[in-house]
């Protein structure tokens, strides 16, 4: 599918992106400001999100805003005071790409700490609901918003050794599509993103033995990031769509 957009596709809009210190949320980050957005970066290591804030800011791209968030610990309370300070700088939200994510261990089912379980449900499902639940009076103000989620191949189809990180993605897709079903009729676009397998610190932990540059860049995957964010794809809502979908 063709994914293209044009080059101030993203003008005037108001995007959070979470996890935006590394990896693919970084790369969305600079992307979506690239194509003439505001981007709101939060993630939990301010140096990491310092470093992608410098980029934008460098390239000459419209100045972002930095939330320094650790989602394992984060609240209600975090998210709507979260909200409070979006409204106040901004007056708008217009797009939310939930990226950021843990991997847990890899292990039988039967192994997995429940210590482990708890922070994988926290950070990939719980934080997700807490602040889409918070977010969503917001974007429900934008004429064109989008609610971007990140799921998984094991999100579709359960996968050995895989448990937290799957159960977690299958109910990320579960979650997108009662929030599309439920805003079905409202300028809210919901979907969600199955990046597959891409050269990030998070591949190279679950994968040690890979060698990376047989796999995508989150560059070379970003487009479909964008076209879900941009009126270009305001006709797709309800759907997990595979980047790298199996030729």
């Amino acid at each position: 599918m063709d994914y293209s957009v044009s080059p101030d596709t993203l003008k005037g809009k108001v995007i959070l992106v979470t996890g935006a210190g590394d990896g693919i949320g970084k790369q969305a980050a600079l992307s979506y400001a690239a194509h003439g957005a505001t981007v709101i970066l939060l993630g939990r290591t301010v140096a990491k999100l310092e470093q992608t804030y410098d980029e934008i800011e460098t390239a000459g791209y419209p100045k972002p805003a930095l939330i320094p968030l650790d989602l394992k610990g984060a609240t209600s309370q975090h998210y709507h005071a979260m909200v409070s300070t979006i409204e106040e700088q901004f007056g708008q939200l217009d797009g939310v790409l939930h990226n950021a994510g843990l991997l847990g261990e890899l292990c039988p089912l039967e192994q997995i700490a429940e210590a482990t379980f708890d922070d994988v449900m926290q950070v990939n499902v719980k934080a997700q609901f807490l602040m889409t639940q918070a977010l969503l009076p917001l974007l429900r103000q934008s004429k064109d918003a989008r609610l971007v989620f990140t799921s998984s191949t094991v999100g579709h189809e359960g996968r050995a050794y895989w448990g937290s990180y799957s159960i977690s993605k299958f109910a990320t897709e579960g979650m997108m599509q009662i929030l599309a079903d439920e805003l079905s009729n409202t300028s809210v676009r919901v979907n969600a993103i199955n990046p597959g397998g891409t050269r990030t610190d998070m591949r190279a932990s679950a994968f040690p033995a890979e060698d990376p540059n047989t796999l995508k860049t989150p560059q070379d995957i970003i487009p479909l990031y964008v076209y879900l964010m941009a009126p270009e794809g305001q006709a797709i809502h309800g759907q997990c769509i595979d980047a790298q979908p199996k030729r």
